[in-house]
């Protein structure tokens, strides 16, 4: 059996390796050297000691080996649980296809019935043919016998019975072409009604384009162009809520403009105002800590959908160049993808709906007023045991976790969208969301806070509060709001 070598062998063998003469002389001349003294020879002679000289026995044969075993045990139930989800997505897929098709079945088979039907009314005119030779003849008997005075009652029953069947076949006809063209007018009426309703919706916006011409009466100097606006970016002035109201009025930041036009202004806050608990009146409340939050969660949502835009662009060229396989591997190290999974890497390189997103910021920092939220920007509570953080006061005594500190409030809506797109708790999430994308249809925030029941130890209690919060106060209006000025229109719901 081989002998494991000692940190301090592996040193002299790296000695005699590079054959080091002062270090050779002191072990002819039996003289023991400390690990430090040749570790300091070794050095001075710009000798590289390899890192993994230093090891020990239990790290070596115990720790190490659990630890691959358990990341193992991770990747698998990972791994299965995103199988159990293709199953059923699979299994939701076949029944939607199988329904389709039974419905395109019996479309067609109704389509095979009328084209009969048409067939049918195509022998009409060869009967009316028929009837008309068979009367003409009947009525050219009658008249002769009339003008030869020879008339009988047989031939009188027989013209009774021809003029019923003439008017019988006329109203038939008549009746099948007045039903056919109604069919056809419905149709048409049924193809514009949509046109209508859109048409119907133009009061709405006389009302709101009334709102600019108000506030520009109150203040005349302030002619601010809304197509025109720059990025706003506030720093830590410790800000009071009161300047940051007349701040909404000045550049005209109003959210009922925000839900009809779905645009809001790049305006980036730092840090919330210190005082904003200090508001008497809760609505005004709700609406400042909106506004300083949305276009945060906007800005990320489109900075990450040009991401994803980028890498489905990529994955589909045939060669791609040495930067855009650079920029490749810092996303799948950002987005923690193992094995270079690129279908992996489109799944969680997508959006969180603004309305789950407001919704977890309010229920986490308490509008803004928290002292999570007020002394570390911490708006949605992240955990954190190794981090910079603030420990909580009503934490137990063998709990040693802390809310995650930021620099400023943007820092912490990334961190927050990066957790939902990489935490193993979320593959429910991520895969719910794939799902919607696979069925082509609007990534809703209501249809997934079912999903984040993890994200809380109350568990499916606290995805009853979510949509709650997101009903409450009509979230969902802000899902498909853009920054005005996106270079590129990019739609949340794409």
């Amino acid at each position: 059996m081989k002998r494991k070598l000692s940190y301090r062998d592996k040193l002299l063998e790296l000695a005699s390796i590079y054959d080091v003469r002062e270090i050779k002389d002191y072990v002819k001349s039996r003289k023991n050297l400390t690990i430090g003294q040749i570790e300091l020879i070794l050095r001075k002679n710009r000798i590289v000691i390899p890192k993994d000289f230093k090891s020990s026995f239990l790290k070596d044969n115990f720790i190490k080996p659990y630890s691959k075993v358990k990341s193992d045990f991770e990747e698998f139930k990972e791994e299965t649980i995103k199988d159990k989800n293709r199953l059923l997505r699979k299994a939701g897929n076949f029944k939607q296809d199988t329904t389709r098709k039974f419905n395109d079945t019996i479309k067609a088979l109704w389509k095979s019935l009328g084209s009969v039907g048409i067939n049918f009314l195509n022998i009409l005119p060869k009967l009316g043919s028929t009837i008309y030779i068979f009367l003409g003849k009947i009525f050219t008997d009658v008249f002769n016998n009339i003008y030869n005075q020879q008339i009988d009652p047989k031939n009188a029953k027989n013209v009774i019975i021809g003029i019923f069947a003439v008017v019988l076949v006329a109203s038939i006809t008549i009746g099948g072409i007045n039903y056919f063209d109604n069919k056809e007018i419905d149709k048409i009426v049924d193809i514009n009604k949509p046109e209508i309703k859109k048409e119907a919706k133009k009061p709405e916006i006389k009302k709101e384009a009334k709102k600019p011409e108000i506030k520009k009466e109150e203040k005349p100097k302030l002619d601010v162009k809304k197509d025109n606006v720059n990025e706003v970016i506030l720093p830590n002035l410790n800000l009071k809520t009161e300047t940051v109201l007349n701040l909404f009025k000045d550049v005209e930041y109003d959210l009922r403009d925000v839900r009809s036009k779905k645009l809001v202004k790049p305006i980036y806050f730092t840090q919330f105002p210190r005082d904003l608990d200090a508001l008497q009146n809760t609505k005004l409340k709700k609406e400042t800590f909106i506004k300083i939050v949305l276009p945060l969660i906007v800005a990320e949502n489109e900075k990450i959908l040009a991401d994803r835009k980028k890498l489905i662009t990529l994955t589909g060229k045939k060669f791609t160049t040495d930067l855009e396989k650079q920029w490749i591997r810092q996303k799948l190290l950002e987005y923690k993808v193992k094995k270079g999974d690129l279908q992996e890497l489109i799944i969680r390189m997508d959006v969180i709906p603004t309305s789950i997103a407001l919704a977890q910021a309010a229920k986490e920092s308490g509008w803004g007023t928290s002292r999570f939220a007020l002394e570390g920007n911490a708006i949605f509570g992240q955990w954190t045991w190794s981090g910079q953080g603030i420990a909580p006061l009503d934490r137990d005594s063998n709990k040693k976790h802390k809310i995650l500190k930021f620099p400023i409030l943007r820092a912490s809506v990334k961190a927050y969208q990066n957790n939902l797109n990489t935490h193993k708790s979320y593959i429910k999430f991520r895969d719910k969301r794939d799902n919607l994308r696979e069925k082509k249809m609007k990534i809703v925030g209501l249809e997934l806070t079912g999903t984040l029941n993890n994200y809380a130890q109350t568990g499916s209690e606290y995805t009853k509060i979510l949509n709650q919060i997101i009903k409450q106060n009509n979230l969902t209006d802000f899902e498909p709001v853009r920054l005005v000025n996106s270079v590129k229109k990019i739609e949340l719901s794409s």
